[in-house]
């Protein structure tokens, strides 16, 4: 978590100092924005550009309505005038894509590889969420069993394990 603040080194402070995500976030953010922003400031020196540019208008429609539909009416989305909107809305996507992807993927394995820890599926309700008492009776009697019908079945856990294992793990290149 951040505070906006001008006077900080990269207009934010952070509500925890020592904090290496956001740290190095920060840092990496920087040289993001700093990148986009030559690129921007190149192609479109004013604001006429941005708003007259038909194709780059439809991709930031198609982002809103299309990509995420669900939220195409939302009133948050960022308006597309001017060339630091531009720098704005791409250097947000490409930390996402990148850093922050990176950040939050790379300790999935260890964290939730192990399916009891945190189990991607569930093959019935927790005996709490159905209708049937001598289900709750069953698990407050023996709540290793009954937890144990809930895990996933052995493959479907085999393929979790894999797909957090490949999203942990670095590139070899």
């Amino acid at each position: 978590m951040a505070i906006e603040d001008p006077s900080a080194e990269h207009g934010l402070r952070l509500t925890i100092k020592d904090y290496p995500f956001a740290a190095d976030g920060l840092l990496l953010w920087d040289a993001i924005k700093q990148w986009v922003s030559d690129y921007v400031n190149h192609y479109y020196p004013n604001n006429g550009l941005i708003e007259a540019d038909y194709e780059l208008q439809a991709w930031w429609a198609e982002v809103r309505t299309r990509g995420h539909e669900d939220k195409k009416d939302e009133s948050w989305w960022p308006i597309l005038g001017t060339p630091d909107d531009l720098i704005q809305i791409l250097t947000t996507i490409i930390w996402v894509v990148s850093g922050h992807h990176a950040a939050v993927n790379f300790g999935e394995h260890i964290f939730a590889g192990y399916i009891p820890s945190r189990s991607m599926i569930a093959r019935m309700n927790m005996p709490t969420e159905g209708p049937l008492e001598e289900n709750l009776r069953n698990f407050l009697r023996r709540p290793e069993l009954v937890l144990l019908q809930c895990f996933p079945s052995q493959i479907q856990a085999t393929k979790v394990m894999a797909v957090l294992y490949v999203l942990s793990t670095h590139s070899w290149d």
